[in-house]
């Protein structure tokens, strides 16, 4: 056998072909392979992938199919189309809740926002018992949200109640605050930002926790002063985990049914009802199942559109 034989028969050999010009590639062997992983993944994955559908895509399309008929909960009703979309947004009553649905989120997410980012920002200070400090900020987000209502109804609702009390020790009058519609949902947003601030101040804390403390080092360096490196470092490192935390909350806050539902229950004369608590009375206390459901799926079509928005802010976020 020559040198160019013994040559070539190991070039052969290397690209998985014999001698005799048997066998396959190399490429070609590894293209197999991928293919049975991908199918083996692909059947251990399927029961659960079965599952998911069942438990969530046939619930949507069953919910989207009543929300096409008039039908209440004992019965389908007739095929109406878009009749109860049209219909609900014509009523001020949506128009209301939709208002304030807009307010208590606004409130309820760039208020917990701004609290929970200055704790975080506390927190990273020496600060004595700090651990205690944290255990206790969390209390209000890890208390169920029934015991916090029940608080809260115990402090602001009646005329003996301790807030009501105090102000008319103040001069200010029999003030009540779950009475007066003003009051009621200035009362509603507060209690959501008291229970969400937690929620915020870790998600801050966890996007503080990745920034390199030798940036704010050679900023000191440079002569910036501490709000030039709140607004030209602290933010933009930490703007992902914003709008995450914004997404969330938001989508947190116009589905929140209990807060309001367990401490005004949507009154006094409606001035509390969200689009959630408006979709609960008309499907349960109206009998009205198909505007009510409307009303969902108007909900999770905005939400999407915002979570859609903050998505492609946090993608547009280059922080070298």
């Amino acid at each position: 056998m020559t040198t160019e034989s013994v040559i070539g028969a190991l070039k052969k050999a290397r690209s998985g072909v014999g001698n005799a010009g048997s066998g396959r590639p190399a490429s070609d062997r590894k293209r197999t392979r991928r293919f049975n992983h991908s199918r083996a993944f692909l059947l251990f994955v399927l029961p659960s992938l079965i599952l998911l559908v069942l438990l969530n895509l046939y619930p949507v399309i069953y919910a989207g199919l009543q929300s096409l008929r008039n039908g209440d909960l004992l019965s389908a009703g007739n095929f109406v189309g878009l009749h109860n979309y049209t219909a609900m947004v014509q009523t001020p009553a949506f128009w209301h809740a939709a208002g304030f649905t807009v307010a208590f989120t606004l409130v309820g997410v760039f208020g917990s926002w701004a609290i929970g980012l200055a704790l975080a920002l506390l927190l990273r200070t020496r600060i004595p018992a700090n651990g205690l400090f944290k255990v206790l900020l969390l209390l209000p987000w890890v208390v169920p949200v029934v015991v916090s209502a029940t608080s809260w109804n115990w402090l602001v609702a009646t005329p003996q109640s301790p807030l009501p009390m105090l102000a008319q020790a103040l001069g200010l009058g029999n003030v009540l605050f779950l009475a007066d519609p003003v009051l009621a949902q200035v009362t509603v947003c507060v209690f959501k930002v008291w229970i969400s601030f937690p929620f915020m101040m870790m998600m801050m804390s966890s996007a503080l926790a990745s920034v390199d403390v030798n940036v704010y080092e050679a900023s000191k360096v440079d002569g910036a002063s501490s709000v030039q490196a709140f607004w030209r470092i602290t933010l933009p490192m930490i703007a992902r985990s914003t709008y995450i935390s914004w997404i969330l909350m938001t989508i947190f806050c116009v589905n929140d049914f209990p807060s309001i539902f367990l401490l005004t229950g949507g009154g006094p004369v409606n001035s509390t009802q969200t689009l959630v608590v408006l979709a609960y009375s008309t499907v349960f206390q109206n009998f009205q199942t198909g505007p009510g459901v409307a009303i969902a799926f108007m909900m999770t079509i905005v939400l999407v559109v915002i979570a859609t928005v903050l998505y492609r802010q946090i993608r547009k976020v280059n922080i070298e």
